[in-house]
């Protein structure tokens, strides 16, 4: 049962990820669970259905970029306030990708609410619902706090219990928004760096510096190929951090003392 004090979470400040915990597959967009708490480990197993909430999305677009590095949400936190006698109780959660939403949604949401409203941003991707409320007085005011807040791959459901007293449209994108954005504003984050999928022709000669220069980049998932077509020549590929990227290239250029071909996938 959620408290219906106004207490948030102490702030925590949010450790240096070492790199066996960035699996971020970068050209596909999403994340390995491993990164998240319980509730996103078992994302796969997520029924992405709602039985509920059947009412059209007010709000769909999409933004054009995307970055290497996001800020997201260590865990699940929740924020409630009492305004003017209705309650108003936040929930956000690191969101795995679109497709858990409305697994998030299922789990967190109060049948016996007056409104279930809510929002969410997966990269360029966002949506979010009035759930009832006077079109754009919810689900609007939940996205533009998680757009002021620069947390990315989350989800913010602002369940009301009417309390008898009319907001007005106002009062409600004051409420909607205020309580998901204080939900957000001292909720533990982490930052997720990508990793970039990159190769290069080695020849055998110097394999053995090319080996020193990746794993003092901390490369991952370093694999080789000997069937490149050319002699004494292998093909060496790895993840690398995405902005680390540059000063590999450079310190492998400059140890071998010879151009280098890379190839970035």
């Amino acid at each position: 049962m959620v408290a219906s004090t106004s207490m948030l979470l102490s702030f925590r400040p949010c450790e240096k990820l070492n790199h066996n915990h960035l699996l971020f597959q970068y050209h596909r967009g999403w994340i390995l669970p491993s990164l998240f708490p319980t509730e996103i480990r078992n994302a796969s197993r997520w029924v992405h259905s709602n039985s509920k909430n059947k009412r059209p999305m007010v709000t769909a677009s999409s933004s054009s970029s995307n970055s290497g590095a996001f800020t997201t949400l260590k865990e699940r936190v929740t924020f409630a306030q009492e305004i003017k006698k209705s309650k108003f109780i936040a929930i956000a959660g690191p969101l795995f990708d679109q497709r858990a939403a409305n697994a998030f949604l299922s789990e967190v949401q109060d049948p016996k609410a007056t409104h279930n409203c809510w929002a969410y941003k997966v990269g360029d991707q966002f949506r979010s619902n009035d759930d009832g409320e006077p079109s754009g007085t919810a689900g609007k005011p939940i996205f533009s706090a998680i757009e002021s807040s620069g947390i990315d791959r989350v989800m913010v459901v602002v369940i009301r219990h009417f309390g008898g007293i009319k907001l007005g449209t106002g009062g409600l994108v004051r409420a909607y928004g205020g309580v998901a954005a204080e939900c957000l504003r001292t909720a533990p984050t982490c930052l997720v760096k990508s990793k970039v999928p990159m190769g290069l022709e080695v020849p055998y000669d110097l394999l053995g510096v090319v080996y020193h220069q990746l794993q003092s980049f901390k490369v991952e998932d370093i694999d080789q190929d000997y069937d490149t077509g050319k002699d004494g020549v292998i093909m060496v590929t790895f993840k690398v951090e995405f902005d680390q990227v540059e000063s590999l290239e450079e310190a492998i250029k400059v140890s071998c003392s010879r151009d280098i071909v890379f190839y970035k996938h």
